[in-house]
């Protein structure tokens, strides 16, 4: 019986050690050794501080900046535990709405975007990520089309020229990988923060 149980329980714990132990140490290692910004989790810095992610979305409100994707992350309300708020962008709770495309609630948030954009951004066409949420509710991204609906609103809020603000956004924009892999986007964090940059450089009129 021994005979039989001892290579078994020496085989368990070896390759417990090579798969559980060693191997992640190792591609931890090497990722952090040639990918050190992607492994540490992709943080961007201001001043010396971190201030998100750029796999992350974060929820910016004001008209001085550019709006990343809707989330539709939702967590307990602290008053009543029953019941749940949203909490967009909440990394903690990444998930999607699950709404069929039929559902009461998902047509009146979508017609409530709708409502809103046109209301700040004229009657121009709506991309569908400016309304729809994504299936991480953490979307970084936003379509070239998303922030360039947005330029007269965000040039407006910060007395900057159109024209500027419009160039900030295709500078900002990446393109698919290898020409084809993936779709353009403006990751919404580093536009934002160009924008800041592109505000403090130019005196407002």
């Amino acid at each position: 019986m021994t005979s039989h149980l001892r290579p078994a329980i020496v085989l368990i714990v070896l390759f417990t050690v090579l798969t559980g132990v060693a191997l992640p140490l190792a591609m931890t290692g090497i990722g952090g050794a040639i990918f050190p910004f992607q492994a540490g989790g992709s943080l961007i810095e201001k001043d010396g501080k971190v201030i998100g992610s750029a796999l992350i979305g974060q929820n910016f409100t004001s008209d001085k900046y550019f709006w990343s994707r809707p989330s539709a992350i939702s967590g307990p309300d602290p008053n009543d535990a029953s019941k749940t708020v949203p909490t967009p962008y909440d990394a903690s709770n990444s998930a999607a709405s699950n709404l069929a495309p039929t559902s009461k609630a998902l047509i009146d948030r979508v017609t409530d975007s709708v409502k809103t954009l046109k209301g700040s951004e004229g009657e121009a066409p709506i991309p569908a990520d400016a309304v729809t949420t994504s299936a991480s509710g953490l979307d970084p991204d936003i379509s070239p089309e998303n922030a360039l609906r947005q330029v007269a609103r965000v040039a407006a809020a910060r007395k900057l020229p159109e024209d500027k603000v419009r160039a900030l956004v295709q500078a900002q924009t990446a393109m698919p990988f290898l020409g084809f892999i993936g779709q353009p986007r403006v990751n919404v964090l580093r536009l934002n923060l160009a924008l800041d940059s592109l505000a403090t450089a130019t005196p407002s009129s």
